[in-house]
């Protein structure tokens, strides 16, 4: 499955809404897009959908912040495989849950679908000032 919306900041809660719609109880969300893109904004108006209390910032420096008991958030920006193993953040992704990653690497991603979690890619592109093109694609379903 893929689907392409086109979408600005007025219009990005109709992208969180898909996106909550299709995805399924539990799976790995990796965002990608270059610096800037609306990786942290998008996953801001997805956290909000499901509970509007929820105060949404980038985990580049705790590397992942928990919204709650199922919704969690990965900054991974520098951060290499194997650092992600010794931290102990492979467990994480055992939990119940949502769990979306920003720059996520392509080896981490291929371990993860491996292991036959459902994995999820959605790419954001910025076509100018105030769109993004963001891309929703199923890699992986256990």
């Amino acid at each position: 499955m893929k689907k392409e919306i086109e979408a600005t900041l007025d219009t990005i809660d109709s992208v969180a809404t898909y996106i909550l719609s299709v995805l399924p109880k539990n799976a790995i969300i990796f965002l990608e897009g270059n610096l800037a893109s609306g990786k942290t904004t998008l996953m801001r108006h997805i956290a909000q959908k499901i509970d509007a209390s929820f105060e949404v910032t980038s985990p580049t420096f705790s590397l992942q912040n928990c919204y709650s008991e199922h919704l969690f958030h990965y900054d991974l920006y520098r951060t290499q495989f194997d650092d992600i193993a010794s931290l102990g953040l492979l467990e994480e992704f055992e939990k119940s849950g949502w769990h979306f990653v920003e720059w996520g690497n392509e080896r981490l991603k291929e371990f993860l679908e491996g292991l036959g979690y459902n994995i999820w890619i959605i790419n954001i592109q910025p076509l100018c000032d105030t769109k993004r093109l963001y891309t929703i694609e199923e890699i992986c379903t256990n």
